[in-house]
């Protein structure tokens, strides 16, 4: 009867030490949330100068991304044309 005894003393003590670990990390992962800045979405730095928005319209011309048109508009737009 010992051997019975000993097993379930040992399934208790598992059972519950599983039990505290789980709620010790859902406590600690919501008080992390709760705790975290939310990051504002990254964006791109605003550019007022006509001559860096062209470059970087050039790079997307160049890597295909903007056909002829597309580049011709939105040069033209930088420029105020």
């Amino acid at each position: 009867m010992g051997l019975v005894r000993m097993a379930a003393r040992t399934a208790v003590v598992a059972g519950t030490a599983t039990a505290v670990s789980g709620r010790v990390a859902s406590k600690q992962a919501a008080k992390q949330q709760a705790a975290a800045p939310e990051a504002p979405a990254p964006q791109a730095p605003a550019s007022d100068d006509p001559t860096e928005k062209i470059k970087q319209l050039a790079d997307l011309h160049a890597q295909g991304i903007l056909t002829d048109e597309e580049f011709t508009a939105a040069k033209k737009k930088a420029l105020g044309i």
